[in-house]
């Protein structure tokens, strides 16, 4: 699996972990203070470091969490780990953030999911939010032997890639695949339109093509249905009527669900199949798809939006 080309050695990531209970099936830093952004974002020396610790057991580690890091915990933290696991897990992505926390002279932020329902993010995109992080370059720091983990973390990537490839003309760039797969996770997303820098997704890519690619090359070389040029940096891709067929029936299951809301007409209630196979003959197949990711991800980043804006008020 690609990701695991990308596991940091580095000493500062591996000390900011020891402050944390062990038990972790996978450890991640993302953003722009791991990698290299351009535009507003590119101080990479003084940038918010980000982390994911994925767990098996959610209120065991918050448990242990509690007593080692109370003060990283909002005013929940009286109401014990059971607590939070259920806000954890009822609320916003399945995620556990605690901002704005020094740790080793650096400013972090970390969240906690379980496993079991990152594997479900993963293989059916229910959220899109840390399975959209990991369609991008992250440094693994820890990674368990979870082979169900392993294998959900390779068809994220696997899935990515087929979306894009739906969204994309017959030829293209890596730069064009990659730009499409890094937006993915923001397509819909309110954020992008209000408040956010909207070149945010070509600043992730451009400085980090080199990172994309290692990333993706073997799910690229093991596709049939692409012509990989990796020397030429150009990709040629099916786009007949059965190409796209074929493409559309291994997306994750919310995304086609999505797809057959935009296209069933109502009282009809086709099955999947039926209008997959209708939009993969239409000449808009690829808007299909585009309009798909957007109510994919619109509704889960107004979850997070209204979690970040109590949790920011509770903390202030």
């Amino acid at each position: 699996m690609a990701l695991q080309a990308l596991q940091s050695s580095g000493v500062a990531f591996r000390k900011i972990l020891s402050h944390f209970p062990e038990e972790l099936s996978l450890a991640f830093a993302y953003g722009s203070g791991v990698y290299r952004q351009v535009g507003p974002s590119s101080d990479q020396k003084n940038a918010m470091l980000d982390f994911v610790f994925t767990v098996d057991d959610p209120i065991a580690w918050h448990s242990k969490n509690l007593n080692k890091n109370w003060n990283h915990y909002s005013f929940l933290k009286v109401l014990g780990p059971k607590f939070i696991t259920a806000v954890q897990n009822n609320y916003g992505a399945g995620v556990y953030y605690n901002p704005l926390i020094t740790c080793d002279g650096r400013l972090i932020k970390y969240g906690v999911i379980s496993t079991s329902i990152l594997i479900e993010d993963l293989l059916n995109w229910n959220n899109l939010y840390i399975a959209g992080r990991l369609q991008k370059p992250v440094k693994i720091i820890a990674m368990n032997e979870n082979v169900a983990l392993r294998s959900a973390l390779d068809n994220n990537l696997k899935s990515a890639v087929t979306t894009a490839f739906l969204m994309l003309p017959e030829s293209f760039s890596e730069e064009d695949l990659f730009t499409e797969i890094a937006g993915l996770s923001y397509s819909g997303d309110f954020r992008m339109v209000i408040g956010e820098d909207k070149t945010k997704v070509l600043n992730i890519v451009k400085p980090n093509i080199a990172h994309f690619r290692e990333l993706y090359d073997s799910t690229l070389q093991e596709n049939p249905q692409v012509v990989y040029k990796a020397q030429q940096g150009r990709l040629e891709i099916d786009k007949s009527p059965e190409g796209q067929f074929t493409q559309l029936m291994t997306l994750p299951k919310t995304l086609q669900q999505q797809i057959n809301h935009i296209m069933d007409p109502p009282g009809k209630n086709r099955d999947v199949e039926e209008t997959l196979l209708q939009v993969a003959h239409d000449p808009d197949c690829g808007e299909v798809v585009r309009q798909g990711m957007k109510k994919t991800v619109i509704y889960s980043s107004l979850k997070l939006h209204k979690m970040w804006k109590g949790w920011l008020r509770k903390t202030s």
